[in-house]
């Protein structure tokens, strides 16, 4: 079962890898694709800044390469092996599924590439919500 205190929950609910009390992202339908990308500065809970430096999310473009490839893999055993459809079918079944996916290949990458540099704080999690004043 994925719980909150994993590194999978944040990567897959997109949520501050260091509290999990929040969505990373303005909007969480990634489907909305003007703000696919669109962040949020900090949590509000924790205060954690989340582009780290300029240009963090660059490093991003790296694993959104092997996610899509884990992607395109899966398309081709489900539509090739699974389905039993032609190499030229199973082509077209790993395009749809790349150009299907991008907006969660997108998120799923820049989510794994912010934890790999942050690790859930469970004292930043139980604490109180700070408000604005």
């Amino acid at each position: 079962m994925i719980r909150k205190g994993m590194k999978l929950y944040s990567i897959l609910f997109g949520v501050c890898p260091k509290c999990h009390q929040e969505s990373m992202y303005q909007n969480t339908n990634p489907y909305a694709l003007s703000e696919v990308i669109k962040m949020q500065e900090t949590c509000s809970h924790c205060k954690t800044k989340y582009e780290i430096e300029p240009s963090f999310f660059y490093g991003s473009m790296y694993v959104s390469y092997a996610v899509g490839i884990a992607f395109s893999v899966a398309a081709f055993i489900i539509s090739y092996n699974i389905l039993g459809s032609s190499l030229t079918i199973a082509f077209i079944a790993i395009i749809a599924t790349l150009i299907g996916f991008m907006p969660v290949i997108m998120r799923l990458s820049r989510n794994i590439w912010i934890n790999l540099f942050m690790s859930y704080d469970k004292e930043l999690a139980e604490k109180p919500e700070v408000k604005k004043g």
